[in-house]
């Protein structure tokens, strides 16, 4: 169980932070970017959510892509811990992101692009507030792998974060796409 009864604590002033085992980092360590961005990422798709909400997507394909949206953002917690353990300090239970997780992703994937027109050139975020937010979200994804691609190159980190990032990246995509089939949305194709 988590408890918050003091919001700020005055101890990050001076440029410092506290990782889960207690060590002191500066906040523009590499192991901060990575989690942060990943935080952010989470935020996003919180936005993501809301405008799901209010899209033109049928009220039974919204509700089931919600779901999938918000457990996503429950594994992007798991990923922040992931990030802001080290390894050593990890204890049993700890939620991590596993292979089971890049698995499902992978299916998701596979389910949502199924029924898609073949691309033939490169989509444009837009159409839609809801596609071009999912958009937002892939690129904020693909910052959250670059950062933790840093961080792995100094430190070892959990070895299902970037796949599942990576493929996470992906499935945005693919959501972008399957949401404007959905809602009946024009792709916005790139021209050459």
């Amino acid at each position: 169980m988590v408890t918050l009864s003091k919001i700020y604590t005055r101890t990050g002033d001076g440029g410092k932070t506290r990782l889960v085992g207690g060590q002191e980092v500066p906040k523009d360590s590499a192991r901060i970017e990575a989690y942060g961005t990943v935080d952010e990422l989470n935020a996003v798709i919180g936005v993501v959510r809301a405008e799901l909400a209010d899209s033109g997507v049928p009220a039974d394909d919204r509700a089931s892509l919600d779901r999938w949206l918000h457990e996503i953002q429950q594994r992007l917690f798991d990923l922040g811990s992931d990030l802001a353990t080290l390894v050593d300090d990890r204890w049993e239970g700890q939620p991590l992101i596993e292979d089971a997780h890049v698995t499902a992703m992978e299916r998701f994937i596979d389910a949502q692009n199924a029924g898609l027109g073949v691309l033939k050139s490169f989509v444009l975020p837009g159409g839609s507030r809801l596609n071009a937010q999912l958009h937002v979200a892939r690129t904020v994804c693909r910052r959250a792998e670059r950062r933790t691609l840093t961080l792995a190159e100094g430190e070892p980190i959990g070895a299902h974060v970037v796949p599942f990032l990576n493929r996470l990246s992906d499935a945005l995509f693919v959501l972008s796409r399957k949401v404007s089939q959905l809602a009946g949305d024009a792709e916005v194709l790139w021209e050459k």
